[in-house]
């Protein structure tokens, strides 16, 4: 699972609340937007950054069932669909692509972001629950 710390908390405390958030560069010119969350824009490396909502619209861009994994929690799940998405911000993401069998996917299909607690089933992204990390994956829209 991943660690916390002060940085990336304002990113897991959204996510806990169903909400997703990127960085974005602040800087005259620039203006991207990236994720994973860094402190610095990996275009221009300033660190003129902040965090903003997202909308949870994605795009299929590649995936690959993963049939085994000895990392927990991974290996109570498999098989289960590990994917990379387009953000609607501009943004790439890893991420778990879950209620859609892998013969349904395509390349470039819509997507919508729903966050997992950790050791529990995929929840909707409305609300939040009590405690617990909540990990963004995305379902068909």
């Amino acid at each position: 699972m991943p660690e916390v710390d002060a940085f990336t908390r304002p990113y897991w405390d959204a996510a806990a609340e169903g909400r997703l958030l990127l960085r974005r560069c602040r800087a005259e010119g620039c203006g991207a937007a990236h994720h994973y969350p860094r402190e610095f824009c990996p275009y221009c490396w300033s660190e003129e950054v902040g965090w903003e909502p997202a909308g949870g619209r994605a795009t299929l861009y590649t995936w690959s069932v993963v049939h085994r994994n000895d990392l927990p929690p991974f290996g109570d799940r498999v098989p289960y669909v590990a994917a990379v998405v387009d953000l609607a911000e501009g943004p790439r993401m890893m991420t778990e692509i879950v209620d859609c069998p892998e013969a349904e996917l395509r390349i470039g299909m819509p997507l919508l972001v729903r966050f997992r607690r950790a050791g529990a089933a995929v929840g909707d992204g409305a609300g939040g629950a009590a405690g617990g990390l909540a990990v963004p994956v995305f379902r068909p829209a």
